[in-house]
């Protein structure tokens, strides 16, 4: 094996977590914002010099072979985009909560909060370049240690009771998952070769019994708990509530993201026929998410709950063009997964940063901030506006797309979901007009009294810069996504519908 790069960029913020908790409080910080930075401009290079040698860096070494299980690293379409939005959103965070945990913020120290985002995001990467399917697991599954601490360390007077929640349902769905883990392994060793490989298993031709549907079901439910789907949303309003800003953008960002990510890694992957037995339930559920979603945010008054709702609503879209399992839904699904990331990112942050001015997350204790914090007003509006994927921003992109590409296979389903895109500016419109319209109230005058900080303004620009961008030119991360999906589809065996074309022409 060559050198392991991919190993070493998902150790380098394990690594830089391990410097964090050695060194002074006072040092914590830059040391692991230096960390953050290292692995943001190491993956950049790594990228780089793939793309221009076009040598293949994927590792594999034998790991448990008695079970068929390699720790084999590899980065496909999907992984690399993944992993290049959370080596961009760690800093943005790292940078936003500068002064979490210091003083009386926190319940532990602002290095432990340092060493815990760090922690995420190592194992995020790890679970985004694996190909194994135990190690999935594994690492799937450590990513609910550093955020269970990051929920209950900081945040609000209910914390502990949110964790809890968050750890709960993330455990349950761990072991479905591992009940499912098991039930490919014995399957894999009846057709004949013991390999938990995620492309070997992806080449079995596996009979459509009630086992291989049930296996399915375990790894779905544990991705719609993770992603997460109505009905098991409920821990999602709860955590984003009562955790930091920057805590709640790397939950949603890319905690959230392993759900929809394992849907198309393994569900559609693994069992393509299973998958599409249970689509028509699983579109019902879609529909469902993208419409209580929406509704619970305009009917919400604590800011962080809006967000979170809105969240919900924007998965059923993700989950919705996967399973309609057309190459432009899936390439939708994928790219909506980075935009959801960075526009959803932003907004906490800035968000965030008015409710600790504030004092308050309650949406009616604000009024006027436009006339005291412009800058932050409009921050606001533009990841705002992204979030319900106004054209121009990124988002507009991959929800076109998810769309589209649902209706070619179910027209009626998508026609039902395009209403929801309505309601995302409803949300989002109404939430901006309490806040930062309207005369300055007695309350924002008081406690508002600054604009945005250079410090705060440097961990928005990226993420809306990044989104700006990709709006106006998505073509980079499309043709990147195309060949994975192009594997996804011939997977399944599936294909696009033909285009009709008008007699005559």
């Amino acid at each position: 094996m060559m050198f392991p790069f991919l190993s070493v960029l998902a150790l380098i913020p394990a690594i830089t977590a391990i410097v964090v908790a050695l060194v002074k409080p006072t040092l914590s910080r830059y040391v692991g914002l230096v960390g953050a930075l290292i692995s943001l401009f190491y993956t950049i290079g790594v990228l780089v010099f793939v793309k221009v040698s076009s040598v293949l860096i994927a590792e594999s070494l034998p790991w448990l072979p008695a079970v068929g299980s390699a720790y084999s690293l590899n980065l496909d379409g999907m992984g690399v985009v993944m992993v290049a939005v959370t080596v961009l959103l760690v800093p943005a965070v790292l940078v936003a909560e500068w002064h979490t945990g210091m003083g009386e913020t926190g319940r532990y120290s602002s290095k432990t909060f340092v060493a815990l985002v760090l922690l995420v995001s190592s194992f995020s990467l790890f679970t985004f370049m694996t190909f194994d399917l135990l190690l999935f697991y594994v690492f799937f599954e450590a990513t609910l240690i550093p955020m269970y601490f990051l929920i209950g360390g900081w945040g609000g007077v209910k914390r502990g009771q949110a964790a809890a929640k968050f750890l709960l349902f993330g455990l349950a769905g761990g072991l479905i998952m591992l009940f499912g883990v098991i039930g490919t392994s014995v399957l894999s060793a009846r057709a004949g070769t013991l390999s938990l490989d995620f492309i070997h298993l992806g080449q079995l031709n596996l009979n459509q019994t009630w086992v291989t549907h049930m296996i399915f079901i375990c790894f779905f439910v544990a991705f719609a708990l993770k992603a997460p789907m109505v009905p098991a949303h409920i821990w999602l309003p709860d955590a984003a509530e009562e955790t930091t800003p920057g805590g709640a953008a790397l939950m949603v960002g890319i905690l959230d993201k392993l759900g929809t990510f394992g849907m198309i890694r393994i569900c559609i992957g693994i069992f393509p026929e299973e998958a599409q037995w249970a689509t028509p339930v699983i579109l019902i559920l879609a529909l469902i998410s993208i419409f209580y979603g929406a509704f619970a945010a305009i009917g919400s008054k604590n800011l962080m709950r809006l967000i979170a709702y809105t969240s919900i609503s924007h998965f059923g879209f993700m989950v919705m063009c996967i399973f309609a399992m057309t190459s432009q839904s899936i390439s939708g699904s994928i790219f909506y997964m980075v935009n959801h990331a960075l526009a959803t990112g932003a907004l906490y942050l800035v968000i965030g940063y008015m409710i600790a001015r504030r004092g308050s997350a309650n949406v009616n204790d604000f009024g006027g901030i436009i006339k005291v914090a412009p800058l932050a007003a409009g921050f606001t509006l533009v990841a705002g506006l992204a979030c319900c994927s106004l054209p121009g921003t990124s988002p507009f992109v991959s929800e076109f797309m998810a769309i589209a590409g649902t209706w070619s296979h179910y027209p009626v389903i998508a026609a039902i979901a395009i209403p929801g895109t309505v309601l995302a500016a409803v949300y989002i419109l109404w939430m901006y007009q309490r806040m930062m319209t309207g005369p300055v109230t007695e309350a924002t005058r008081k406690h508002i009294t600054t604009d945005l900080s250079w410090r705060e303004r440097l961990a928005l620009i990226p993420l809306v810069v990044a989104f700006l961008v990709l709006g106006f030119y998505p073509q980079p991360v499309l043709n990147e996504i195309a060949p994975t999906t192009e594997y996804y589809m011939t997977s399944a065996g599936v294909t696009d519908p033909e285009a009709k074309i008008e007699e005559g022409r």
